[in-house]
């Protein structure tokens, strides 16, 4: 599998938390629309795009890790939403991410835990 599909966990309002695999490569446009319980999402280092409005009305979501080293392009509008706290990324990434498009305040932006 290298992409999820649009609307793929459309209001699948239990899910807190989920890991996208190294593997895929696409996030398809409003793939967690009217998740509102999601609060931390991991995106694996082979997503390379990231479609529009993936997060729209995930109102709790505060955390999103991402494995890529270089950051995945972002589509339209709404990609990150403004209620994202913190943005991690691979350590030696940090300033890739701060300088791409779409990736939101670079405050939130730092490197993963090791």
């Amino acid at each position: 599998m290298t992409s999820i599909g649009n609307s793929a966990f459309y209001s699948c309002d239990h899910l807190t938390s989920i890991q996208i695999p190294d593997g895929v490569t696409n996030i398809g446009s409003r793939m967690f629309y009217y998740c509102y319980a999601l609060r931390s999402i991991t995106i694996g280092s082979g997503v390379t795009s990231i479609s529009d409005d993936v997060f729209l009305s995930c109102n709790r979501l505060t955390t999103i890790t991402v494995k890529a080293t270089t950051p995945p392009t972002l589509g339209g509008s709404s990609a990150i939403p403004s209620n994202v706290t913190d943005i991690y990324v691979p350590e030696g990434s940090v300033d890739a991410y701060k300088a791409a498009s779409g990736w939101s305040d670079e405050s939130k932006i730092s490197a993963i835990a090791a």
